[in-house]
């Protein structure tokens, strides 16, 4: 009798059978739901299958969260919906400020969780801008290293019992209570410290930047100035990273590009000259940029007093370059702007008194100041003092950890146990928090009420987006509850400004909005103030002493910052935007010290400085000033978090005091040790080998001939020949819609806020230093960066294989390019002809998609992609063990609610790239439907476009003619526009405009 073949019937028998309960330990265990405890009850949670679970992030707490409307009274953006419907976002205007980065945000939900942040278009600060960091910070609400509740003496308590045990403690404390906080540009959270402090007889409040701008502070009345680079058709900038990480970078770009964007219509752009130490963003951006030691700044900027003055060269400075910079801003007044990055305050005092002289007041610098440096070295220098000699009673930490990022950390850590009251706000038990008796951790901003003054009279608000997902408060009401004052701070927070805004009806559109105006309570002043005259600080500056050694620069990435977000992976795989490097801080050395010494890339170096020593792997930087070497900030981290601690060495142990301020650069002896250690960098070759990947060209040439693109010539019986457009493709006729992106070059700053915004939306998987070592990161958009070389094919006079190797050699002090390269939606794709199961196909619209449940993960696209931008899944990153970044003990998922529900998580074996972020496509399309009509040009934007500060990308229909993407195609066309790899004849969708240079 023949037996009868019995098939399973679905998933649910096949999981009942021994053969599989016997292997599926080995792939499926992390997708089995899971217990965790909230509270008091066990909660059975989704399945662990997102990228983020194992780098500290969980699950069950958000899940209750999300199911609770906002807090009370939050205002959505666009719609006011009396509850959450599934699978519609929902927008909330808030406002991101951590350290000195302000951005007016929009944070988009799902089923009352946050998944996504955008500019806030209305903001005029910020204008639609978005940083990196901004970007990235809603991983940050679902961080489990966060508390879950208070901490008394690090052992868990309830709220009740640590404010009546606090509020006990404050009445009895003797000597002076004290809170210790960055800046503060809250007027709200001030007025709450103050009702705070009234209640002690000796009090203060003392703000301090770990990044310090003290020096430009003393030098304009206490205020950073209101500068504005686009009324500047003159910069000159020295050692200020404006567009990186210098006070607003997103404001600053915004400003900066209107002058650089070149057309038909504006035929001219500004010139910016750029002196520094280290490569900056904005050096890479520079039309001149001229490599200085840190210790020459000062007599540079003497010289440049005295040329702007009419005085003698002075400042033992001499240069063609500063010589024509000078002359330029003299020929521009009332359009030159001069700022400074130094904190010296004799430096800063000359360059506002260049700036009086050029007439930058009132047009170049606005009379809007600008609030969002506030620090007081000196202020802090001497508390620290006060609590090492023991007259501080009581100190309190408020989004501060001077542990970690002062350099009088030791001091401070020795006084604090002289102090008898230590409370910490701080949202995990970080290097300062470790040392206190209270820690009452502060709500994420995502879940708090606040305002914010970024400038004089401009205001924004914070409403919060989501319920607390742990037991969290305010520090505002901890602040208010342990005086006597129990205010909900919401409603602290409207009864200020209610007479200001005068109506219910205008505090709820200022809540929608999410920005408005008000009064100025202060005289704004950029004056120099009586810290230093003038011809003071020239001689403070031509008096100081010249190193004849080496010297560090000490600096911010502008992934990083200052450390105070070292915990989030998504900038921790970041790449830098001039070193591309991942992961880990190093020392950038200039190339001629690195040969001298015998130093390879990857040795690691022992730098020394003011009694303290760190040690780092090197990094040969093309640029980088002879003499000096740069070293990043925040990292070294030993309380952040799992992804952040122990990754790179702290830089703040070289930040030295001078004249009671911070000093970031400083006399080093570098030693070579035997180890090595190697750097993750996502590009390891420099130029473009004179290919035609990437264009540029000089406004002069382009004033005489706006056709400046330049085409591969290819042999024909004729002659060499730009390509005919011969194929064996049938061409696609799009008869709807043809999607297309055009990327300016000239608009398009490297800052990588689009690189992050593509891996929030879409998904994107965080793979860790080791796969970036081997090769695999996962970001489907990267920003190519490429150097100048000084061979070029012309060269007669070397042989082949010299002239070839020597083009691939950065020159000593590089020009740059940024190119965003993504997939480039082919119409004559290579990667669709070559996969054997139909995975990548072309849609109707133009766009190459990707059917994931199709891919078999032979990767032939890959190897037939000529643009290189299609990632595959080696592991199943978002879940796998393996990779698990620094504490594979941690398996929960708390991070899986920042997934967005529109797009699939891939699993391993899988191809993936951009789509053109095809789920906003289809959302416009069915909006637009639903109203009987045609997208609209703007309404649909894909994610980097929408993240981009300077607006290089833009995104739409070229079967609209009306669309910008149209305009821009048809009057660039035969000028800048230009398609990477032309000559292979793929077609792309994705159009470029050549770079235009105004050199001198």
């Amino acid at each position: 009798m023949q037996e009868t073949i019995k098939y399973w019937k679905g998933l649910e028998e096949l999981e009942n059978t021994p053969e599989f309960n016997k292997n599926k330990h080995n792939e499926f265990d992390a997708f089995l739901p899971v217990k965790e405890t909230y509270g008091t009850k066990d909660k059975e949670v989704a399945p662990r299958r997102d990228f983020l679970k194992l780098l500290g992030f969980g699950f069950a707490a958000a899940t209750l969260a999300s199911c609770e409307a906002p807090v009370r009274k939050a205002i959505p953006y666009l719609n006011k919906p009396e509850e959450v419907d599934p699978g519609i976002a929902n927008w909330y205007a808030s406002t991101y400020f951590v350290g000195s980065d302000y951005n007016s945000i929009l944070v988009k939900t799902r089923e009352g969780r946050p998944i996504k942040l955008e500019g806030n278009p209305l903001s005029p600060v910020t204008k639609g801008g978005l940083s990196a960091r901004a970007q990235a910070s809603v991983l940050s609400l679902y961080d489990t290293t966060r508390l879950r509740q208070p901490l008394a003496n690090k052992k868990e308590t309830t709220w009740e019992a640590i404010d009546q045990e606090i509020a006990g403690k404050l009445r009895g404390v003797r000597g002076k209570v004290a809170i210790i906080s960055s800046t503060i540009i809250s007027p709200t959270t001030k007025k709450a410290i103050a009702e705070f402090g009234s209640k002690f007889t000796s009090f203060e409040h003392v703000m301090y930047d770990a990044n310090s701008a003290n020096g430009l502070l003393k030098a304009n009345g206490g205020v950073v100035p209101g500068f504005d680079f686009s009324k500047a058709n003159v910069i000159v900038s020295v050692g200020a990273d404006f567009l990186g990480t210098w006070l607003s970078p997103v404001e600053y770009a915004k400003q900066y590009i209107t002058k650089r964007k070149v057309g038909k219509e504006n035929p001219t752009m500004s010139r910016h000259y750029q002196f520094e130490s280290t490569f900056t963003l904005t050096g890479a951006n520079a039309d001149v940029r001229i490599p200085v030691k840190p210790s020459e700044e000062g007599p540079l900027v003497a010289a440049l007093y005295n040329r702007v003055t009419g005085g003698s060269a002075g400042g033992g400075y001499s240069n063609a370059r500063l010589d024509a910079a000078a002359k330029e801003l003299l020929a521009n007044k009332g359009a030159a702007l001069v700022v400074a990055g130094s904190n010296d305050v004799a430096i800063q005092t000359l360059v506002a008194e260049i700036n009086r002289i050029l007439g930058a007041q009132g047009t170049t610098i606005s009379n809007t100041p600008s609030l969002i440096r506030q620090g007081d070295d000196a202020a802090m220098i001497r508390l620290v003092n006060e609590i090492s000699n023991g007259s501080v009673g009581a100190v309190l930490f408020y989004n501060a950890n001077p542990i970690y990022d002062h350099p009088l950390s030791a001091k401070l850590a020795s006084g604090l146990e002289k102090v008898g009251v230590k409370i910490s706000f701080a949202d995990r038990l970080d290097e300062t928090a470790n040392l206190v008796n209270y820690v009452c951790p502060d709500s994420n901003y995502l879940e708090s009420w606040n305002d914010y003054e970024p400038k004089r009279g401009q205001f924004s608000l914070a409403q919060p987006a989501i319920t607390p997902i742990f037991s969290t408060r305010q520090a505002q009401e901890s602040l208010l509850r342990w005086v006597g004052n129990n205010t909900a701070y919401y409603d602290y927070l409207q009864a200020n400004w209610r007479g200001t805004l005068g109506s219910q009806a205008a505090w709820d559109k200022a809540v929608h909005d999410g920005v408005f105006t008000g009064s100025v309570t202060t005289t704004a002043t950029t004056a120099t103030t009586a810290a230093l005259t003038p011809a003071a600080a020239l001689s403070q500056v031509t008096s100081g002493k010249q190193s004849g050694g080496m010297e560090a620069v000490i600096y911010e990435t502008v992934a990083l910052g200052t450390g105070r977000e070292a915990n989030n992976p998504w900038l921790q795989e970041l790449p830098d935007p001039i070193t591309k490097a991942t992961w880990d801080n190093y020392v950038t050395l200039p190339r001629d010290y690195a040969v001298k010494e015998k130093i390879e890339q990857g040795d690691i170096l022992k730098v020394t400085a003011n009694g303290a020593s760190i040690e780092l792997p090197a990094l040969i930087q093309p640029g980088q000033a002879k003499g000096s070497v740069g070293i990043a900030l925040g990292y070294g981290r030993s309380n952040a978090g799992p992804v952040a601690n122990g990754v790179g060495t702290n830089a703040f142990k070289l930040v030295s005091l001078a004249n009671n301020s911070l000093v970031y650069h400083t006399p080093v002896t570098i030693e070579k040790t035997r180890a090595q250690k190697e750097i993750a960098q996502t590009q390891t070759h420099h130029t473009i080998m004179d290919r035609l990947v990437v264009q540029e060209s000089t406004l002069s040439k382009y004033q005489k001939d706006r056709n400046v693109t330049e085409y591969v010539k290819i042999a024909t019986p004729e002659g060499l020949q730009t390509p005919a457009k011969v194929s064996l493709w049938q061409d696609y006729e799009y008869n709807n819609h043809h999607w297309g992106m055009v990327i300016d070059l000239n608009s398009c700053i490297g800052c990588g806020s689009c690189v992050v915004g593509c891996n929030v939306e879409n998904n994107v998987a965080v793979v860790g230093k080791q796969e970036v070592l081997n090769r695999r990161e996962m970001h489907w958009l990267r920003i190519d960066r490429y150097y100048s070389s000084d061979a070029h094919r012309t060269d007669k006079d070397k042989g082949t294989i010299d002239r070839y190797q020597a083009m691939e050699d950065p020159s000593e002090n590089p020009q740059v390019i940024f190119q965003p390269m993504l997939c480039q939606h082919c119409n004559h794709a290579p990667c669709e002809t070559v996969c054997p199961v139909a995975a990548t196909t072309h849609s109707t619209e133009g766009i190459n998609q990707m059917v994931y449940n199709r891919c078999v993960g032979t990767r032939y696209c890959a190897n037939n992609c000529p643009y290189k931008v299609r990632r595959f899944n080696w592991f199943a990153y978002y879940d796998n063990e393996k990779f698990t970044v620094q504490n594979p003990q941690m398996n929960t998922d708390l991070g899986r609610m920042v997934l967005n529900p529109d797009v699939t998580v891939r699993a391993r074996g899988v191809m993936e790239k951009c789509t053109f972020c095809v789920q906003r496509v289809q959302l416009g399309k069915l909006e637009a439907k639903k109203q009987n009509r045609r997208p609209k040009d703007g309404e649909i934007v894909t994610a980097c476009a929408q993240s981009c500060p300077t607006n290089a990308i833009v995104f739409g229909d070229m079967k609209d003619p009306n669309s910008q993407v149209s305009q821009i195609l048809r009057e660039q066309q035969g000028e800048r526009a230009f398609h990477v790899l032309e000559e292979i004849n793929t077609q792309p969708n994705v159009t470029y405009l050549t770079k235009i240079r105004n050199i001198v």
